[in-house]
């Protein structure tokens, strides 16, 4: 496969069929698999991947694991990604009822999400492949990174979208260049995008048929960073639980990837256990009743968190689930922006609504046990609340203007223990 000279195939993560390195990866995931379950495709590398093995010279960014990667390091279109912090969070945690726990926060980012992890591998396999338009079909932030690294790579970008997406996004995708399609009908961004493969080669990242396996199967390998960045940042330990919101499970599963592979280098002696904080609950239906195939699900309310709203997530986050052991907790809108806020205060993470579902998550498994008060547990929150503030804040403050120094005083004698962070 042009542009991928780290890989030597493709292969079914259900039944482990192989595959060329130059079959087509167009959104449909594995043939064998398409009737019974469909389900995405993953690269083979040509030798095992030792993630933590680094070049000494290697860059300050997710590409110092460049050997673990699709695409070698000189075909990278790069803003910096990744190295991003992983912060101890006392306050939170105590709150929560979790002494150990993390926040891996990708907000800080160059486009301020994960999903630069993304489009960083996808992007550098479309330009190494001589693509001229990168697409995707995005609610915001996998169209904002999209678009930030096709303006790195000078490529076009088109970013098919709906009416309801946060305004906040949308014009951060036209500020890198991007042409954004709003369409009223969702499933006409697929149709789109399925359209533009088929007559225009344009790379598509995102998916674009149904039922739905993932993103770019290339693409997704970004995401294993996130984990071999836990551990080292961790002192070479994998904390017990990692819990992320979870969509299409794209992050979800690269993240588990990338926690099999240090397993399997014996950089690790034991795995975490995963956790999805959903909205509809697909995946939790799924891990009950056992099947294969996940099924949509009626969608019972609109979801604050919008970014991770769809009806019915996918195989490849099943799979990560079911084999760390791990657990599915549907979130709804409930206390999402109060634990946003919670947040913001007791640790100056300001994350975006999805981003917070992984807390709500943590909170329900600790009232069922399920989580112990001394696990090791790793919150990934995956973009700023700078992304989502039409949808989280109201009118911005209460509207009062001092009119002098000596009200200003008056104001903060009586709000003593508010500006001293007490409630």
């Amino acid at each position: 496969m042009p542009g991928c000279a780290n890989i030597i195939g493709l292969s079914c993560i259900r039944c482990g069929a192989s595959y060329s390195a130059s079959t087509e990866i167009d959104s449909r995931g594995c043939p064998a698999c398409r009737e019974a379950a469909p389900v995405n495709l993953k690269a083979v590398y040509a030798s095992p991947v030792d993630p933590l093995s680094i070049a000494p010279n290697a860059p300050r960014s997710m590409w110092r694991y460049a050997h673990a990667l699709p695409c070698l390091l000189d075909d990278a279109v790069s803003l910096g990604e990744g190295q991003t912090p992983l912060i101890e969070a006392a306050r939170i945690g105590r709150a929560l009822g979790v002494r150990n726990l993390f926040v891996k926060d990708e907000g800080r980012n160059p486009t301020w999400s994960h999903k630069d992890r993304f489009s960083t591998v996808a992007v550098s396999v479309a330009r190494a492949q001589g693509s001229k338009v990168v697409a995707t079909a995005s609610s915001g932030n996998a169209g904002a990174s999209l678009a930030a690294y096709a303006a790195r790579a000078g490529l076009g970008c088109v970013v098919a979208t709906f009416g309801g997406a946060a305004n906040a996004m949308l014009a951060q995708i036209r500020k890198y260049g991007a042409t954004v399609l709003p369409l009223a009908n969702k499933m006409d961004r697929w149709t789109l995008l399925a359209e533009a493969a088929t007559h225009y080669g344009w790379f598509i990242a995102s998916p674009y048929h149904a039922p739905v396996v993932g993103s770019h199967a290339l693409g997704i390998e970004g995401y294993k960073t996130i984990a071999y960045e836990i551990v080292e940042q961790s002192g070479g330990i994998a904390p017990d639980w990692c819990v992320l919101p979870v969509c299409y499970g794209d992050a979800l599963f690269g993240v588990w990837t990338g926690f099999q592979e240090l397993f399997a280098q014996g950089a690790i002696s034991r795995l975490p256990r995963m956790v999805a904080a959903e909205v509809h609950g697909s995946l939790a239906q799924a891990l009950t009743t056992g099947s294969d195939r996940l099924e949509e699900r009626k969608l019972a309310f609109e979801s604050l968190a919008v970014s991770i709203g769809a009806p019915r997530s996918t195989y490849q986050a099943l799979k990560a689930l079911r084999e760390s052991s791990g657990r599915a907790v549907p979130v709804n809108n409930d206390g999402l922006v109060e634990m946003q806020q919670r947040l913001a205060h007791a640790e100056g993470i300001f994350a975006e609504l999805a981003s917070v579902t992984p807390f709500l998550a943590i909170v329900r498994l600790r009232e069922e046990r399920v989580i112990a008060p001394d696990d090791h547990v790793v919150a990934v929150a995956t973009a700023s609340g700078l992304k989502d503030l039409d949808r989280s804040v109201g009118q911005a403050g209460d509207g009062t203007i001092f009119r002098s120094t000596g009200e200003a005083w008056d104001w903060l004698g009586h709000n003593a223990r508010l500006v001293a962070g007490q409630s």
